[in-house]
């Protein structure tokens, strides 16, 4: 359980600090740009991906995915998920040291809360359940995959109001399939996990995932489309973990681990303008905007940070 809740946390860390560290280096960017005169927007996303800034953040997104992975095969899918949410706190405690943002009372009060509510779930959380599923619900899982990815995309190309909250919604949902995929694959040789349907889940939920939160932070509210990104990847697989794998809190203390779990998705959906580290409109105004859409052109979610899958 430790060990677990320590690999849970360092995924958070990773994954927040990745988002800030993606968003400087749009700033970066469209900072030179400006100075230099206009250069066009595809020189201004070459200079994003090739910056140290963008780099460094990919590369932790690399170590916090995997140590998502590693959380996964060790604690239960409410506690990750939780602390993935958590993730947002990281980005918006980064944001004012190293972008300059600022967060409001209720913002700072929000870190908190998610703190807190991480705190609780690791007392309260119990052992990962033992089940694996069987072959069916493993097809089941990259069925599923494909039919999110696939209607999401369909849906953001035919809406033209709510696009961002629907596509946020869909990446979520590919997300929290993601997590019950690694959790399905068995313990076992590489050549076995690759006979496996649900590590073809883990490929085509994550990079799906990835690509439909990039399409929704360029199609509206970043504020809007994180919020539903959070709601989905962490409440309905935190239960699928529960009724389907067997993961279960200590006795007697699931009330506590209820409390956890809500404060840490509320505290996420309430620092969601943060799912993009360079927007802050009303804050730091246009030029934070401007960031913002850089690091989306880039193609990098930001949002999930980590949860895009490197």
């Amino acid at each position: 359980m430790v060990a677990g809740v320590a690999w849970a946390s360092c995924a958070a860390v990773c994954m927040g600090t990745a988002t800030v560290l993606q968003a400087l280096g749009a700033r970066r960017a469209a900072a030179e740009e400006g100075a230099g005169g206009a250069r066009g927007r595809g020189r201004t996303v070459v200079e994003v991906l090739r910056g140290w800034p963008f780099l460094a953040g990919a590369g932790l997104d690399t170590l916090g995915f995997a140590a998502q992975v590693v959380a996964l095969r060790l604690v239960p899918l409410f506690l990750v998920e939780a602390a993935v949410a958590a993730s947002l706190a990281v980005t918006a405690v980064g944001g004012t040291v190293v972008l300059g943002l600022r967060l409001r009372r209720a913002e700072w009060s929000a870190v908190a809360v998610v703190c807190l509510g991480l705190a609780t779930l690791a007392v309260a959380a119990g052992r990962a359940g033992d089940g694996h599923g069987d072959t069916g619900l493993r097809v089941a899982v990259l069925v599923a995959s494909v039919l999110v990815v696939a209607g999401g995309w369909m849906l953001g190309d035919r809406l033209r109001r709510g696009r961002a909250v629907v596509l946020g919604a869909a990446a979520g949902l590919s997300f929290g399939l993601t997590a019950i995929a690694v959790r399905l694959l068995p313990d076992a040789t590489v050549p076995a996990v690759l006979a496996q349907p649900s590590a073809y889940a883990v490929v085509v939920s994550g990079l799906g995932g990835y690509l439909l939160l990039v399409q929704a932070l360029q199609s509206g509210s970043v504020t809007a489309a994180t919020a539903a990104m959070v709601v989905c990847e962490t409440v309905w697989p935190g239960v699928f973990g529960v009724a389907w794998l067997g993961d279960s809190t200590r006795a007697g203390y699931g009330w506590l681990a209820v409390i956890g779990f809500v404060g840490c998705v509320g505290g996420g959906v309430a620092l969601a303008r943060f799912g993009e580290a360079g927007e802050d409109t009303e804050e730091t105004g246009e030029d934070a905007g401007t960031a913002g859409q850089g690091v989306g052109e880039a193609g990098e979610g930001g949002a999930r940070g980590g949860n895009s899958v490197p």
